[in-house]
């Protein structure tokens, strides 16, 4: 303990110059969506690099991935013990719409306790943590407990659309022990959570076609098939009444929750009161026979994410629609797969395509659930680690998003990944005004310590 204890000071010390490091990083519009933004997010990705080259990290290098560049550094002198691939991300979400944002989205600005700017809290703020805490501990004794290698990537806000590829590729110089991930959320400001499951994603847009172009309604009205019509009786069979997706076989995959993942939720003492008087919602919707945050966190779902078609403009206009349109996302549990998924929704859209629409069913994104078994001692490492820093117990909780690079690393590399955020869910990432609680910067340096110190220990035999 008194290696952490030495660590833990010197950060504290050095607090302030750290917040002025990543206030530089965050001055950086490494904005991987748009083209503008390409230079921006190579200048990101060097300034991390060169973080790590004057940190003493080895073979620090700027890897191509046919997109924007990743990160790779490493200090692998650690004989015998274990070595954490470290994952974060660099580039940002847009800033749109830009006029809602209090101060500049870069010109990273304290309030309240609180560090704003866009990426500090998704994921710029959270990774910085990891290399603030591994520089001190190579500051302060020279060495690591544990060997480490980062992979800091720059398109995880546009889908990480080359690095399972570019991963297939190169994955021995990937090979570790665990992959430590710091991009998913707090349960509260004093709640740790360690997240050992995520949903899995597949996503589609249905395209319905009926006329060869818009019809007046008072000539054709009674005779014709209407697209708009058309696609809401398909979405209309989706579901159920009692809120069950109605198409045949999207459950027979699911792994059940066991008892003791529902006692985990059950912990969590989750208010369904207070969260329908957050959201100004007249009441809950739903699969029965779970609650709300298994629900979201831990069931299966296909949403309607948008539809439109016809006309949209002012007053009135006697048209019968020729086309019309909607997307579509399931969010998916284990052992569901995306492309199993979306071929049972695509059946049954063609099953039940009123007469006259002709359809068209586009496959569009996915990404497979991950769950890790929580009962391993790196998973119960975290749980410590958090408890140490914010004296207060970590649950251990399923997320309801996806982080498809997750379960890429899992089918890759073999390996345990452990994700520990410290982010809150009303910190604004992706929206105007993201910012970072300063208290979860100070704890989460805490935390890490601590987790890489006990790491070896931890994995002692395992």
């Amino acid at each position: 303990m008194e290696a952490i204890r030495e660590v833990e000071t010197y950060l504290a010390q050095a607090r302030d110059a750290l917040l002025e490091e990543l206030k530089e990083l965050l001055s950086i519009p490494s904005v991987s969506a748009l083209s503008e933004h390409r230079g921006d997010v190579r200048r990101a990705a060097e300034w991390i690099a060169e973080k790590l080259r004057s940190a003493g990290f080895e073979h620090v290098e700027l890897m191509e991935t046919g997109g924007h560049p990743l990160v790779y550094g490493d200090w692998l002198h650690a004989d015998g013990k274990p070595t954490v691939l470290v994952y974060g991300h660099y580039d940002v979400q847009p800033v749109d719409p830009l006029e809602l944002w209090e101060s500049p989205p870069f010109s990273p600005t304290v309030r309240g306790n609180k560090l704003y700017a866009r990426g500090a809290s998704d994921d710029k703020g959270p990774t910085f943590l990891h290399i603030a805490v591994l520089t001190a501990m190579l500051k302060v004794h020279g060495r690591l407990p544990v060997n480490v290698k980062f992979c800091i990537e720059g398109e995880e806000e546009v889908g990480s659309a080359h690095l399972h590829s570019f991963l297939e590729r190169t994955r021995d110089k990937f090979q570790a022990d665990l992959v430590l991930i710091s991009d998913t959320t707090l349960v509260g400001p004093n709640q740790p959570a360690v997240v050992y499951g995520l949903r899995g994603l597949a996503a589609a847009q249905i395209d319905v076609r009926t006329a060869a172009s818009d019809l007046h309604s008072g000539l054709y009205g009674g005779a014709v098939p209407n697209a708009a019509q058309a696609v809401a009786q398909i979405v209309a069979s989706f579901h159920r009444p009692d809120g069950t997706v109605a198409v045949e076989g999207f459950y027979d995959r699911v792994r059940p929750l066991t008892e003791a993942e529902r006692e985990e939720f059950a912990k969590l003492g989750h208010d369904e009161d207070e969260l329908k008087r957050s959201l100004d919602l007249a009441d809950l919707w739903g699969e029965p026979g779970y609650t709300a945050l298994e629900r979201m966190c831990a069931r299966p779902t296909l949403e309607v994410n948008g539809i439109w078609g016809g006309f949209q403009g002012e007053g009135t206009k006697t048209v019968i629609p020729c086309e019309a349109h909607v997307k579509i996302t399931c969010r998916l549990v284990p052992d569901q797969d995306p492309q199993e998924i979306l071929d049972l929704v695509e059946r049954h859209v063609q099953k039940h395509a009123p007469k006259g629409a002709r359809v068209t069913f586009v496959r569009q994104d996915g990404g497979k659930p991950y769950v890790a078994p929580y009962d391993h001692p790196a998973l119960q490492l975290a749980a410590q680690a958090y408890e140490h820093a914010y004296g207060q117990k970590a649950v251990f909780t399923r997320m309801g998003g996806s982080i498809p690079v997750v379960e890429t690393f899992s089918t890759l590399l073999h390996i345990p990944i452990v994700m520990m955020g410290f982010s809150l869910n009303d910190e604004n990432f992706h929206a105007p005004n993201e910012h970072f609680s300063l208290d979860n910067f100070d704890k989460g340096l805490r935390t890490l310590t601590y987790y890489y110190h006990q790491l070896p220990a931890a994995m002692d035999g395992h």
